[in-house]
This record gives C-alpha cells, sequence and structure tokens, in this order.
C-alpha cells in the first residue's frame, strides 16, 4: 500500500486511541517525579501497545521508536507514536493533548495524523499529498505584519538538560515579545505547528532537538505552505536544534530575530 493508501488506516488508528484515552478515569495524583512515571506508564503503555500492533499489521518491517527516548534510524522506516502528545496537560486534567503517529523513511516524514479527541479534529499530511484538516485542504495564514501576530512557542522534553537552549528560549521570548502582538504556548508542540499549518497561529518557534515532536508536525506545516526552517534559516532536518515554522509573509522578520541566538 501507498503512503496516500494508508493514511485513512493510520487516521482510524489515531481516533480509537483518541477514543480510549477519553474512556478512561481521570488518572490519579502524583506529587513526585516518581510517582508521575509510574501515573504516565500506566497510563501510556497500554495505549502504546495497542497502536503498535495495529500500525504494525500496516507496514510490518518499520521500526517503533519511542517518542521520549529513542532515536530515529538513519535508514528505513520507522513508526514515531505519541499516545498522548501533551502528556502534562492531559495528566493535569486539562484538554490539551491529541494522538500523534508519524511514519518516517530515512528520517524524514512521509506520513502523518494528529488527531484531538477532545476537539473532534484530525489534521493529516503526506508527501507530496498535501495538508488535511477533517478532510478539507488548510494554509497558512496571509499576514504581514508582526505587530498582529499571534506566535507560539514551547520547550522539548527534559530542556533543562541543556542549558544553552534554555538561555536561547529566555532571550528570544523577550526579542520576539517586542515587536509582536501576542505570544502564547497552547499545549502539544505538534497540534501548535499544525494549527500555523491551517492560519490559526501565524508562527511557532523553539529551541532544542525535539524530533519525536517535530517530524509530523513538519510535514504538516511544509504540505500547508507554511515555511520551515531553523533559526537561521537552514531547512529544518531531523536532530536540528531550533525550529522556525512561520507563515510566509512573516517568516523573514522572525528568523533575523532569532538568528542571533542561534550562535550563543
Amino acid at each position: 500500500m501507498s503512503d496516500q493508501e494508508i493514511l485513512s488506516e493510520v487516521a482510524a488508528v489515531a481516533r480509537e486511541v483518541g477514543d480510549r484515552v477519553r474512556a478512561l478515569p481521570s488518572p490519579r495524583r502524583f506529587g513526585t517525579l516518581p510517582e508521575l512515571r509510574a501515573v504516565f506508564e500506566e497510563i501510556d503503555d497500554p495505549l502504546q501497545a495497542f497502536t503498535r500492533e495495529r500500525l504494525g499489521a500496516l507496514r510490518p518491517e518499520a521500526a517503533w521508536v519511542d517518542e521520549l527516548k529513542g532515536r530515529v534510524p538513519d535508514a528505513g522506516e520507522a513508526w514515531v507514536v505519541d499516545a498522548i502528545d501533551g502528556a502534562v496537560q492531559y495528566l493535569h486534567g486539562l484538554p490539551d493533548w491529541c494522538v500523534s503517529i508519524t511514519l518516517v523513511r530515512a528520517r524524514v516524514p512521509v506520513l502523518t495524523v494528529l488527531h484531538s479527541a477532545v476537539q473532534g479534529e484530525t489534521y493529516a499530511a503526506t508527501a507530496g499529498g498535501g495538508a488535511m484538516r477533517n478532510g478539507s485542504p488548510v494554509g497558512p495564514s496571509k499576514k504581514t505584519d508582526l505587530a498582529v501576530a499571534l506566535l507560539a512557542t514551547s520547550q522539548p522534553p527534559f530542556v533543562a538538560k541543556a542549558p544553552g537552549d534554555v538561555e536561547r528560549a529566555a532571550r528570544s521570548l523577550g526579542d520576539v515579545l517586542l515587536v509582536t502582538g501576542a505570544v502564547r504556548n497552547f499545549g502539544p508542540t505538534s497540534w501548535q505547528i499544525a494549527d500555523v499549518a491551517s492560519g490559526r497561529i501565524d508562527a511557532f518557534w523553539q529551541y532544542g532537538v525535539d524530533d519525536g515532536n517535530l517530524l509530523g508536525a513538519s510535514l504538516i506545516a511544509q504540505e500547508a505552505g507554511a515555511i520551515v526552517t531553523d533559526a537561521q534559516g537552514a531547512p529544518w532536518r531531523a536532530g536540528a536544534r531550533s525550529i522556525l515554522v512561520a507563515a510566509p509573509g512573516l517568516h523573514r522578520r522572525l528568523r533575523e530575530l532569532l538568528a542571533t541566538e542561534q550562535t550563543l
């Protein structure tokens, strides 16, 4: 089956995973990091096992990459899956989470689905096949003035292990806030980038390596017509230490603002 042919099957898996998450009882409370890990694994492990079984039937030879700990292989196909993308929000009772499934070939995303069970929305894209939300094509904002733009930013998991990325993020936020309308963090990195692809948000940037959250979302953005680079303007690739996704009319000015932080 071609990537386009299995897209609907992958979307069905994402919806089923989302339904399973919504049917779960509220997560038990936690007060320490070990307790948080135990609560998360109790929820996530069965979801990962179910998703792996279903996707394995579609691409039996594809490797499986743990979104938080695994490295995307240099060759061959791999599934990059996050059954609860935005787990921090989910575990605190917030609705800002989604299911993320991406098929990667030689470290390049070729198919992706993001499904928000709470919103009842599904983003999907294949390389060369365009980007959709609930079956309709999407495109980025037409804005050209940062003064009226809505931007978003976030941080990769375990960002404290990379203090240079924390410093860049802090400095860049100060620079951007001086010239833009508003900056927010709306939850899952992947969903925020998809919302840039559909024009709900005008741009998103982030410092730090975050392949698990960025591979699928970057495909949606590229297929929709947003510009996807690192902070210095080079095409974004797996392993990059920054990302900038923006509407075409805003990308150049944002790149100029962020490029200096990359050299710190």
